[in-house]
């Protein structure tokens, strides 16, 4: 498969992630094949198609980019027969995804990638009934996939190199931004940092440090800021001055040490979910999640147009 060729892909569960893909795909000008057993899915789609089609055009449609090259099949193997590319979005169980993927691998044409959004399963789980068990890669994307531009990219013990380099030159030529998951890790890369932070979030609620408000405005209105814009590292090697990182790891690299050996463990216990409920919902106000996301998005596609223009931003 070649990036250049894909034409057609089949988006295997619509829901929220697996709708964003489709949307994305249609504005990057793409026919899409989408299936999801779920009573009513073709409705909901449409609908999160139409509603997310607005902030594509802001962004920018190409060439031929139509809400109409959507097409919906009741049957999954209808979808993927003669797909280029195969984006899975389904639950996120192991046994239910080697099954899926057994059938969608079964019924693809030979040149077609298979590649799954899971946000934490190994591929090669996934790819473990495969007749073809090359083709098979890591597509994890972050919500919302038509707007933010990270994908998670690798394979699993029986993947071929060049599927998940045809899967990073396909994603690339989309817009999105490709990393290389290089070896199978529980969470990929991203939702690992981000459970760090969780957890560490969590333990300050837990042991009254702060407020679920303290803690978001915290990181909204301070490093988050920043991480938006670079990455931890980066961010670090400015901090150091004109001697980068290398002069702020020698000067902090010992108290920034001593601050891992007192970060928190917290336990996922029905007191700490209510206390986190209970301020989240405080903090969201009368603000419902439809209004947030809005919200989100809209600042999202300044930031975003932003970054591509500044030098070193990309």
């Amino acid at each position: 498969m070649n990036a250049t060729v894909v034409k057609r892909v089949a988006v295997v569960a619509t829901g929220v992630i697996g709708a964003s893909w489709a949307a994305l795909f249609l504005a990057r000008g793409l026919d899409v094949e989408a299936t999801d057993p779920s009573p009513g899915a073709e409705q909901r789609l449409r609908d999160a198609v139409q509603a997310h089609w607005p902030a594509l055009v802001r962004q920018g449609l190409a060439p031929g980019a139509s809400t109409g090259r959507l097409r919906f099949h009741a049957q999954m193997e209808a979808a993927v027969e003669a797909a280029d590319f195969v984006q899975e979005s389904g639950p996120e169980r192991r046994e239910f995804k080697a099954e899926l993927f057994a059938r969608m691998d079964a019924a693809a044409p030979a040149h077609a990638i298979l590649a799954s959004s899971t946000s934490g399963l190994a591929v090669t789980d996934i790819q473990a009934d495969c007749r073809h068990p090359g083709r098979v890669v890591l597509g994890h994307p972050f919500n919302p996939p038509h707007l933010i531009p990270l994908v998670e990219v690798g394979g699993g013990q029986h993947t071929a190199p060049q599927a998940v380099a045809d899967a990073m030159a396909f994603y690339a030529s989309l817009g999105k931004r490709p990393i290389h998951v290089r070896r199978e890790i529980k969470g990929h890369i991203a939702n690992r940092l981000q459970a760090a932070l969780w957890r560490e979030a969590f333990h300050l609620v837990n042991e009254g440090v702060a407020t679920v408000a303290d803690v978001d405005a915290a990181i909204a209105h301070g490093p988050g800021l920043r991480w938006a814009l670079m990455g931890p590292f980066m961010n670090l090697h400015l901090s150091g001055g004109e001697g980068g990182i290398a002069h702020l790891l020698a000067h902090l690299g010992g108290p920034i040490e001593d601050w891992w050996h007192d970060l928190g463990s917290p336990g996922m216990d029905a007191a700490l979910q209510q206390r986190v409920v209970e301020g989240v919902a405080q903090a969201a106000a009368d603000l419902s999640t439809a209004a947030l996301a809005q919200a989100r998005d809209a600042v999202l596609i300044e930031l975003l147009r932003a970054k591509r223009s500044a030098p070193g931003l990309q």
